[in-house]
């Protein structure tokens, strides 16, 4: 038995499949099967696919509900229960703030347009009845960015254990969900990125199981006048948060460890009593370089 890997790209990431098995053909095959599961995912909840669930929710904003399956609802079910767990923070309504903010050219958003659109934003405004779901107001979106990728992971994991595979684990970006240990019983080492240096760790965190995700101001922003706009922003203010460099939260699923990671980072200085009261493994990484963590 040996140890595999397979990288593919999948909702604008780097991402890989690592597992272990007799021959890299037969790795091959079941990992097909993992990278066709992120596809699906990315298929149905990607807001950027006109075809998407959550495209069509968005498309019927202030006109009418559409019908959405038992994956879909049950997903929309964990986001209220993340609003309620973060304070109103962690809000799927809040992606429409997408259109206030230009990464690709380092764009601050007028204040007028920011005035425009935060009213659009309100979980608790989202009307369900039964399997359908409208949003009430025209230019209201859901966004599943939240959560989305460390979902498939989570899923990704749970094909190839279904497929008979004990050892190995699937990373989508750095969002890992762990299948099992390596063949000796001994824990797979994650790197965790220094969020000032792209090269560098800050630190190697083992994995015997369960899953890591990191949240942090370091994927996508910009700096204007020696000021840094993260990708994370806060959905009362419309601007990005401005205390945690990165948050990585460890565990037992990734779509956990990934909605925890984000809350952290929109809790700016409460983040880190945020955290303690989880009672979740986390190594974050404040404004001025200062580490916490827990185990």
């Amino acid at each position: 038995m040996n140890i595999f890997r397979f990288r593919f790209q999948a909702m604008k990431s780097n991402c890989e499949v690592v597992l272990v098995a007799e021959s890299k053909n037969k790795g091959q095959a079941i990992a097909a099967h993992a990278i066709a599961e992120v596809s699906r995912i990315e298929r149905i909840y990607s807001r950027y696919r006109p075809e998407s669930i959550v495209s069509r929710i968005n498309a019927a904003a202030g006109k009418d509900s559409v019908s959405c399956d038992s994956e879909t609802i049950t997903l929309l079910q964990y986001a209220d229960k993340l609003y309620e767990t973060s304070s109103g923070l962690f809000d799927i309504t809040s992606g429409v703030l997408r259109k206030a903010w230009n990464f690709s050219e380092a764009a601050l958003p007028s204040p007028e347009t920011l005035t425009s659109l935060l009213p659009l934003i309100d979980w608790k405004r989202v009307e369900q009845k039964d399997d359908r779901v409208q949003l009430p107001v025209a230019g209201m979106e859901l966004d599943f960015g939240g959560f989305g990728k460390e979902y498939a992971a989570d899923r990704a994991a749970a094909v190839i254990h279904g497929k008979g595979v004990r050892s190995g684990y699937v990373n989508l970006a750095g969002d890992i969900r762990v299948i099992g240990p390596k063949p000796d019983g001994t824990a797979w080492v994650i790197g965790i990125q220094d969020p000032r240096h792209r090269e560098k760790t800050i630190a190697s965190i083992p994995l015997f199981s369960g899953a890591l995700a990191t949240s942090g101001d370091y994927e996508r922003f910009f700096e204007a006048d020696g000021k840094r706009y993260c990708h994370i922003i806060h959905p009362r203010t419309g601007y990005p948060v401005t205390y945690w460099r990165s948050v990585t939260v460890v565990a037992p699923l990734a779509i956990t460890a990934g909605s925890y990671s984000t809350i952290a980072m929109l809790k700016e200085d409460d983040g880190l009593a945020f955290l303690k009261d989880s009672g979740m493994d986390y190594l974050a990484v404040d404004k001025f370089g200062r580490i916490y963590h827990n185990n």
